[in-house]
């Protein structure tokens, strides 16, 4: 794995560490590519949860203007190399949501524009009390148009058009509120909480988390009838796992699940 992006397993636990912080852990083509092959790695693997992360005094400050500007150097302008970074960037996110486990973003200091919008394609987030969330492209020229698509699947209309509109950033407060983020907490207590929810989801069964965040993404999409059918063949197919039948025994006699997974 390249030093951009460092990744580790401890237990049922992989971690994903966005290590760029000279550029404020750009989405570069390194780290695109970094994140498209770790990602790859993690689906065919043991781990359970995934948690990402990021050093240095942000976590994530979207794509980096100073590759999109050599960009611009081809005969169409950029054209081509643009739609190729944005397809690019859009793999990695639906890697994310179709991942089998669920992903939990670690966030501290800036997380904006793709940024932004990787923090709203992972199953959950947990921020430090100081983050700051925003997708302020409009202040350079920019909408953030493709951060759109996964900030409105997040955030109320109103909300999410102010901040790309306006270039309004959210406190990690406010990100909660409007349902970007599940917890604030202070920074020195953000490991903690992170460890705390990673701990919590490795101990639930593997295949019915896996099935459960696959129908959760899929059913959000569709009409509720279409929906309520995809849910009650999963809830069908989940009652058949013979480790499902133990977890409602446990239950049932007030004792802890014997799981085979």
């Amino acid at each position: 794995m390249s030093d951009i992006l460092q990744h580790r397993q401890t237990g049922p636990i992989a971690t994903l560490t966005l290590n760029a912080p000279g550029s404020l852990n750009a989405l570069s083509d390194a780290m695109l590519a970094a994140l498209r092959d770790a990602l790859s790695e993690i689906g065919s693997g043991d781990a359970r949860v995934v948690v990402l992360r990021a050093e240095g005094r942000a976590f994530c400050a979207g794509h980096d203007l100073r590759e999109m500007q050599a960009m611009r150097q081809a005969e169409d302008g950029g054209a081509a190399a643009f739609a190729d970074l944005f397809d690019r960037c859009a793999a990695v996110m639906a890697q994310i949501r179709n991942l089998p486990q669920p992903v939990i973003a670690r966030v501290h200091g800036l997380a904006t524009a793709a940024g932004c919008q990787l923090v709203a394609t992972c199953d959950l987030a947990v921020a430090a009390a100081d983050a700051r969330f925003g997708v302020n492209g409009v202040d350079i020229g920019l909408f953030c148009s493709t951060p759109m698509v996964a900030l409105t699947r997040n955030v109320g209309r109103k909300r999410a058009f102010e901040m790309l509109s306006m270039g309004r950033f959210l406190s990690a407060e406010e990100a909660v509120q409007a349902g970007l983020v599940n917890r604030a907490v202070p920074s020195d207590a953000l490991d903690e909480c992170i460890d705390d929810y990673a701990t919590h989801l490795a101990k639930k069964l593997p295949g019915a988390v896996r099935v459960g965040k696959s129908i959760f993404h899929a059913q959000a999409e569709m009409p509720v009838e279409d929906a309520y059918r995809l849910a009650r063949d999963a809830m069908v197919a989940n009652l058949s796992d013979d480790d499902t039948a133990e977890g409602i025994q446990a239950f049932l006699e007030k004792r802890a699940p014997r799981w085979t997974q």
